[in-house]
């Protein structure tokens, strides 16, 4: 009686994990150390559109460059990787009060996300500009498709976590993020 019973628990534990397993993005997401929804995090070659308001002479675009800083007229570099769009304003507001204007008022938005790459059995492997709220099916169809021997089910991406690169292998309705890897392997394997 006791095999038995011990039998059941453990095809219920099993079935439960593949149900998981099968549920759409939740099982990638384990291969992740950090969720992939939250804020924007910033970093290198993303541009930023900042707006300082009555001030034209500041208000432009500037590119992240491989420091994670931001060169800004009067203020000097700032640091903006790793920290989302509101806390640059934030950064910026709080320098420019500091002796050069009075209450400013600044705002800052991505203007353009750093690329995203995709390797393998694609028709056109490479870099392409990201765009928010891909996923790895839209960047296969962005990179010209399939080959003939691609795996079609699902994918392998890479991407930073803080110092550290983690790979995952996804399906194809998982996002993406700039700055990520896909590699689309073949069936074969």
């Amino acid at each position: 009686m006791l095999p038995r019973l011990l039998f059941r628990a453990l095809v219920a534990v099993v079935l439960a994990g593949l149900v998981a397993a099968c549920s759409g993005s939740g099982s990638l997401r384990s291969a992740y150390d950090v969720a992939t929804g939250g804020p924007y995090r910033l970093d290198t070659d993303d541009v930023l559109r900042v707006t300082v308001y009555g001030e034209t002479d500041l208000t432009n675009t500037y590119r992240i460059d491989d420091r994670g800083y931001i060169s800004f007229p009067l203020t000097g570099p700032i640091e903006v990787r790793g920290v989302t769009t509101q806390v640059v304003a934030s950064r910026l507001t709080s320098a420019l009060a500091d002796g050069y204007l009075r209450n400013p008022n600044v705002a800052v938005e991505v203007s353009t996300y750093r690329p995203f790459f995709i390797q393998g059995e694609v028709a056109t492997p490479g870099n392409y500009p990201f765009v928010y709220g891909m996923t790895a099916r839209s960047a296969v169809s962005t990179a010209g498709g399939f080959t003939e021997t691609a795996n079609r089910d699902r994918v392998v991406i890479y991407r930073r976590q803080g110092t550290r690169m983690i790979k995952g292998g996804v399906d194809l309705d998982f996002p993406i993020y700039p700055g990520d890897t896909i590699v689309v392997e073949d069936r074969w394997f």
